[in-house]
């Protein structure tokens, strides 16, 4: 079972202040202002509405990010790729992140969304996943720095909204471009970029590399850069800042870890300490969540629930066997009697970590 290691700060390379205060104000990424600083980074298949809007109820979140929406899919209507888009008057700010290896269409997507109200358009230049980069789409735009900053430019002349960019250090530890692409997306007029600390090389595998990310802070002038990577409780998150010098971070397994992560953050940046949910808010949360996705999905929700019980079983203190049965569940009736038992049994739990971590493909990322 993977384990989590809090980001290493002991390097004799990494100089940190760890009581210097960190920024907190609003940030300014373009023509938006987001309340904090700390965002919802995008997950494959879970990151749609209804899990941003129970954490958002949270509090303390700045900005999220749908899942990665494949831009010739979404212009030709495709039924899931729409789903991916579908927004609340509730889930804002919120930014939209496509992909494709066809430029044209990339773009034709960014000015669909913008007439369609959409208020952000976030370009994946990270995705490892061979399905994406096969396409010549994610990652695979950073070996070609010419056409990547082409796609770039492109996108920020077509739409009026703020076009960020989120794209890996590198191809692999000898194609190391990020620092190179971000002071030129900076003067193509960027409003952001989220860099993830790994090269596509490393898929999931490994530590975020925190002296890459800094070195792509470094390159750029004005440019808000966004850390990413192995951030799972919100000591993480702040670490990382001190570390990089990044005004923001994106979080995506730790939200899923301790959906109170960015409430936690905002305790934080107040002056007021860091609070744990109570047993009733706990449960609320799950009540909430199943809600939301009822909302959206009807009788799909059971099925789509049940992925979630495995991050959150050990944060919100759901006894081992209960946890199994939210795995499993197929109804609404089955999903009220487990809440009630879970109310009457909660803190029970033998298990002290989450039964699962996002699951990455097995084998040589060559493979994937």
């Amino acid at each position: 079972m993977l384990m989590h290691r809090p980001l290493d700060t002991s390097r004799a390379d990494l100089h940190v202040d760890a009581v210097a205060p960190l920024d907190e104000s609003p940030l300014r990424m373009g023509s938006r202002t987001l309340p904090t600083r700390y965002f919802l980074a995008p997950l494959a298949g879970y990151t749609h509405l209804a899990f941003r809007r129970v954490i958002r109820k949270l509090g303390g979140l700045g900005l999220a990010t749908t899942d990665l929406v494949q831009a010739t899919l979404l212009l030709s209507g495709h039924p899931k790729s729409r789903e991916l888009i579908e927004t609340s008057p509730d889930d804002n700010p919120l930014s939209v992140q496509i992909f494709s290896g066809i430029p044209r269409d990339l773009i034709g997507a960014a000015r669909w969304l913008e007439d369609q109200g959409y208020q952000g358009i976030d370009i994946n230049m990270g995705c490892p996943m061979a399905k994406v980069n096969g396409s010549g789409g994610g990652a695979r735009l950073m070996c070609d720095t010419g056409g990547a900053c082409g796609i770039v430019e492109s996108a920020v002349q077509a739409v009026s909204v703020p076009v960020t960019v989120k794209m890996r250090l590198g191809w692999d530890r000898e194609n190391i471009t990020a620092p190179a692409l971000a002071r030129e997306f900076e003067q193509l007029g960027v409003a952001a970029i989220t860099i993830h600390g790994r090269t596509r090389q490393q898929g999931f595998r490994g530590e975020a590399d925190l002296l890459g990310i800094r070195d792509v802070v470094e390159a750029v002038d004005k440019l808000p850069i966004i850390g990413n990577g192995d951030v799972r409780t919100a000591e993480d998150a702040l670490a990382m800042r001190r570390l990089t010098g990044c005004p923001a971070v994106a979080i995506g397994r730790g939200a899923l870890l301790d959906p109170w992560i960015f409430s936690r953050l905002h305790d934080h940046a107040q002056g007021r300490p860091m609070q744990d949910p109570s047993p009733d808010h706990q449960i609320q949360f799950l009540i909430d969540h199943f809600t939301f996705m009822s909302e959206q999905h009807a009788e799909r929700s059971c099925q789509l629930f049940r992925k979630f019980a495995a991050w959150y079983g050990q944060k919100l203190g759901i006894p081992d066997d209960l946890e199994d049965r939210l795995r499993r569940f197929e109804s609404l009736d089955e999903f009220l009697e487990i809440i009630d038992q879970i109310r009457a049994r909660h803190g029970e739990r033998q298990a002290t970590v989450p039964t699962a971590l996002l699951k990455v493909p097995n084998g040589p990322v060559e493979k994937w």
